[in-house]
């Protein structure tokens, strides 16, 4: 099995180290210790483009439940908030990241990975799963940004 599976975004491959699991957010989760690691997927960076903000709205320690609300994070092209992937609680934030968010552009799988959590990997999926997934995510994203340049 390859290191790396790649996703082709148009003429930008997108590239998923298969060492990790992937959520349907679109982070990818790693085992560190007795926590997770998460940060954003190679889709998810390409669709935002560059990264040049980023906080948290809940504190280490937080206990949080699938789908709060826990941070922000705002780019060249669009500002969205950042969804807890799994129930747990969030142990740690990537201190660098917050500091200098240009980590997460340059760097997505290492230096640029979000928090940590302790917390079960659930329905995370397999890097072949989460290539699926995306075939029909980029479709429909497609469609959505063909409707947005028409009106």
């Amino acid at each position: 099995m390859p290191d790396e599976l790649i996703f082709m975004m148009g003429n930008f491959a997108a590239r998923f180290p298969t060492d990790r699991r992937y959520t349907l957010n679109h982070m990818w989760l790693r085992a560190e210790g007795d926590s997770l690691r998460f940060g954003l997927s190679a889709y998810a960076i390409r669709l935002l483009r560059e990264v040049y903000f980023l906080e948290w709205s809940v504190d280490a320690g937080a206990t949080v439940r699938q789908k709060d609300e826990i941070g922000a994070i705002e780019s060249s092209k669009a500002v969205a908030a950042i969804y807890a992937p799994a129930d747990g609680t969030i142990t740690r934030f990537n201190a660098g990241a917050l500091a200098d968010p240009s980590a997460i552009n340059k760097d997505g799988y290492d230096a640029g990975w979000l928090f940590e959590m302790a917390a079960q990997a659930g329905d995370a999926m397999e890097p072949a799963q989460y290539l699926q997934y995306l075939e029909t995510s980029w479709t429909r994203a497609q469609a959505l940004l063909r409707k947005q340049t028409a009106q």
